[in-house]
């Protein structure tokens, strides 16, 4: 996919705990991560944490946030001792400017779920970025700012799910993959399209442009996550990217879909 000598940029959907029980689920990040470029670091901005302004999480290694209520015993032992990331913490601070720390915060969810099966190994440093707004346009920025890491080896990875709305979901019919609903499938297929063109600006205006998108985000904050990841590839020249779609499918209805950008 990548023929770049800068580490690519991902967007990947992290599921609530239980898809790590989807085999297929798993077996697709372990692939991927095989076919990327070994990362030094890995930054994760993850749709479960917002915080103004800029916030670095822990730089050393801390117990994990387990963001979520209600399941079963074993999603709240899993274990992913990576590495504490100080020197990338440097790196951001050098190209963002004054961002705060909150050395407390493990990683949540939406970085450990997808890099237990991306990574198991828990060998690389990973450190985690706040979010400071949903505002599309205000995260490419944050982006673009980062996008100087990549030349160091850092892989930057948005992590959310491309549509998401829990009050549609319908766990008593059909499988996990039996479901696509219409608006998710729309939504989707006008996601895929748009990042595989680059169309950075109908992206940006994606609740006035993409088809349900009030029934696909009727809070944002999974979506948002790939603004960041898109202003990371455009960078502060304004290189056009292409993103290719390295998983499809859907979990009772929500679109799966993760991109890796060049």
């Amino acid at each position: 996919m990548n023929t770049s000598p800068l580490m690519p940029v991902v967007y990947l959907g992290h599921g609530a705990p239980p898809l790590a029980d989807d085999a297929v689920w798993t077996s697709e990040l372990a692939s991927w991560s095989k076919d990327l470029p070994h990362p030094k670091a890995i930054l994760v901005v993850s749709a479960h944490w917002e915080a103004a302004p800029v916030t670095l999480g822990a730089t050393r290694t801390v117990p994990l946030t387990y963001d979520f209520w209600g399941f079963p015993q074993k999603y709240y032992e899993v274990q992913y001792n990576a590495p504490g990331a100080p020197a990338l913490a440097a790196e951001v601070t050098k190209l963002l400017g004054e961002v705060a720390h909150d050395e407390a915060r493990g990683l949540d969810h939406g970085a450990y779920v997808p890099l237990v099966e991306m990574y198991p190994d828990a060998d690389i440093p990973v450190l985690q970025l706040s979010m400071p707004t949903l505002a599309p346009a205000q995260l490419f920025e944050l982006g673009r700012k980062l996008a100087p890491l990549r030349e160091q080896g850092v892989l930057i990875m948005g992590s959310g799910f491309v549509t998401h709305n829990l009050r549609l979901i319908q766990f008593g019919h059909g499988g996990p993959a039996d479901q696509r609903p219409s608006w998710s499938l729309d939504f989707d297929e006008w996601t895929t399209r748009a990042m595989a063109s680059g169309d950075v600006d109908s992206l940006l205006d994606f609740m006035h442009k993409a088809p349900a998108a009030q029934l696909a985000h009727p809070r944002t904050e999974h979506f948002a996550p790939i603004f960041v990841s898109m202003g990371a590839a455009y960078g502060a020249e304004g290189r056009t990217f292409q993103a290719d779609s390295v998983i499809d499918g859907y979990w009772y209805g929500l679109a799966k879909r993760s991109f890796q950008i060049a």
